[in-house]
């Protein structure tokens, strides 16, 4: 399966510009509400019209705006599945399934029993869509879009309505049909877990724009700007100026502080403004007993338990910003970190990214 999207759009106010591939794979569309990612699945499926682009799928053109080409979506072979399922109340889940395709009776219930085989429902087809458990139903959304032979399954956040425990069963099950089917898969989601578990390659999308694609691990690690970071849930972000580069590191003043970054985005010199991150899980907490590389003194501030964790508000004791930890359960108990304030910090090299953070230089 081959999908090469790009297109413009408006919407009322809102213009969406979106550039997109994808293959036999999952690829994730994140962002936080009003992005661009529904819109971005209907024009894909058919159910919009872009202003202007291309889209083809597997080489057939479904949207041309040079060329006057606007394939029906009944046409695409494109599944499209939205949190609001629209089951049939009045139907037996069978006929949800098969609705609409050809055959006789006989034939179509055949081809819907072995969609809901392949999601794990045998035995349910003749039930009525209400006695199913929400993820039962949203098995059933899925069997729907299979037994159509869909090239490409667009699922806008599928399982945002369901517990963390079915929603886990359905990413895995999902997974696996993926890889059995061989079919691509997009996927839209503002949840930050959910998109990391599941994405082959993960699409960052804010204000109708992809600000960033790549695989998961280096769309995490190493973000592109300020925005894609915070919409990635990177709570420390700083500005600094670089001091300093190397073939493998740049020393950057933060405040008082001076770091070394052994990640940074492309075409950084000495005396540029930049904006310096690192994920509050990859802060270090130490005793204080060995050196360390980008070692600070700091005071916790601040505390906040939540489930397994604690997120630390800590004040480094030279000056600068505020700098968060977050720390699992176990450690804060193993560290006894609630009956001591003063801790020492390390900011490992690897896990300071560093980015741009204007066009400006600053001399000096």
């Amino acid at each position: 399966m081959s999908l090469d999207a790009a297109f413009v759009l408006q919407a009322g106010r809102f213009s969406l510009d979106v550039a997109l591939e994808a293959r036999d794979e999952i690829v994730v569309l994140f962002g936080a509400s009003g992005a661009g990612k529904s819109l971005t699945l209907r024009a894909i499926a058919g159910l919009v019209r872009p202003s202007g682009g291309r889209i083809t799928l597997d080489g057939d053109v479904l949207f041309d705006a040079a060329r006057g080409i606007d394939l029906p979506a009944e046409h695409r072979r494109v599944g499209y599945v939205v949190q609001e399922l629209a089951l049939f109340p009045h139907l037996p889940v069978w006929e949800n399934v098969a609705f609409a395709l050809p055959g006789t009776r006989p034939e179509r219930r055949q081809r819907a029993e072995a969609s809901l085989g392949a999601l794990g429902l045998e035995g349910v087809a003749d039930r009525d869509p209400g006695t199913l458990s929400g993820g039962q139903r949203q098995r059933v959304a899925l069997a729907r879009v299979l037994v159509r032979d869909a090239r490409l399954l667009l699922l806008d956040e599928p399982f945002s309505a369901l517990d963390d425990s079915i929603r886990r069963a359905l990413r895995l099950e999902l997974r696996r049909l993926q890889r059995e089917l061989g079919r691509g898969v997009i996927f839209v989601t503002h949840d930050l877990r959910e998109a990391y578990l599941l994405a082959d390659r993960l699409a960052v999308l804010d204000t109708g724009r992809v600000l960033q694609s790549g695989t998961p691990d280096d769309v995490f690690s190493r973000p592109r700007s300020r925005r894609v970071a915070e919409l990635l849930g990177v709570r420390n972000l700083y500005r600094g100026i670089v001091v300093a580069t190397a073939p493998d590191s740049i020393e950057v003043e933060v405040g008082p502080m001076r770091w070394r970054c052994a990640s940074w985005v492309d075409g950084i010199r000495v005396g540029d403004a930049v904006d310096v991150a690192v994920r509050s899980e990859r802060v270090v907490l130490r005793r204080g007993d060995r050196p360390a590389l980008n070692a600070i003194e700091a005071v916790i501030e601040l505390e906040e338990a939540y489930g397994s964790n604690h997120l630390l508000h800590m004040q480094p004791l030279a000056g600068g910003p505020l700098i968060e930890v977050d720390l699992p359960a176990r450690p804060y108990e193993v560290l006894d970190v609630a009956t001591r304030k003063q801790w020492l910090l390390e900011l490992p090299p690897p896990d300071l990214h560093v980015m741009p953070a204007t066009a400006e230089r600053v001399e000096g």
